[in-house]
């Protein structure tokens, strides 16, 4: 399901990290991924409130998660830089769909990086 939303359609989810050779290229495309799918999932759920848009974010952060051991595998990791641009990206979801009161500590509450 292609998004509809002009501002996440236009989006590069992770676009700073894909400048920076530490991070590998096809393990960023799996997270432009998971923001992607995100995007498509509140599209397609249309939460009523924040909490029904909190567990589409925590499911989202939670595949984050596991993508943890293949940036390491990798070679590199969801470091300070990462964190940032992965929780602005993830605020930047919560203002695109309507949700501009969301917390973004509690956007990404079950991260584990």
């Amino acid at each position: 399901m292609p998004i509809t939303n002009p501002g996440a359609a236009d989006r590069r989810f992770l676009e700073v990290l894909y400048e920076d050779d530490y991070f590998p290229d096809h393990v960023l495309d799996r997270g432009r991924a998971i923001l992607t799918r995100l995007c498509e999932r509140v599209e397609a759920d249309r939460p009523a409130d924040l909490a029904a848009f909190y567990a589409l974010t925590h499911a989202a952060t939670r595949e984050f998660n596991a993508l943890e051991a293949e940036f390491e595998a990798a070679g590199s990791e969801i470091e300070t830089v990462a964190r940032e641009e992965i929780g602005g990206d993830f605020w930047f979801i919560a203002h695109t769909y309507g949700f501009a009161d969301a917390d973004p500590e509690e956007l990404i509450a079950p991260r584990e990086w």
